[in-house]
């Protein structure tokens, strides 16, 4: 899972740029935090649904990654259940069900408290490519 590690925490600029780490990855699951930053925030003073998502969406490509094969998202929805002010929130991105062709992945974000602060759902078509390239 190194390379996979590493294939993420270098590949996605766009999570990078947002300040989303990947903490953990293994088979059908991953982990992702994001500090709460300033440029977070939304203009009623609560971090912004798209870092939320965002976060979430990087813990789910993640996880569906995860098998090396490529895993394009082809449906998600979001609740936002809880506001995140500050610190950091996690995302715990798990796999529901994995076939052929379509698996599903729920992804819980959590704050520093444990209390969730949305929840994510996912659907990916697995390609028949591989993500890394052969050693």
């Amino acid at each position: 899972m190194k390379n996979m590690k590493e294939y993420f925490a270098t590949g996605d600029l766009f999570a990078r740029h947002n300040g989303i780490e990947l903490d953990d990855i293994g088979p059908g699951r991953a982990r992702a935090s994001m500090k709460i930053e300033p440029y977070h925030f939304n203009g009623a003073g609560t971090v912004h649904g798209g870092a939320i998502f965002t976060l979430a969406d990087y813990a789910f490509a993640a996880a569906s990654n995860s098998h090396g094969r490529l895993a394009m998202g082809i449906n998600t929805s979001v609740n936002f259940v809880k506001a995140a002010l500050k610190g950091t929130l996690y995302a715990d991105a798990v796999e529901q069900s994995k076939g052929a062709k379509l698996a599903s992945y729920s992804v819980m974000i959590t704050d520093d408290a444990g209390d969730v602060v949305a929840i994510f759902q996912g659907m990916v078509y697995r390609k028949k490519e591989s993500i890394l390239p052969a050693e």
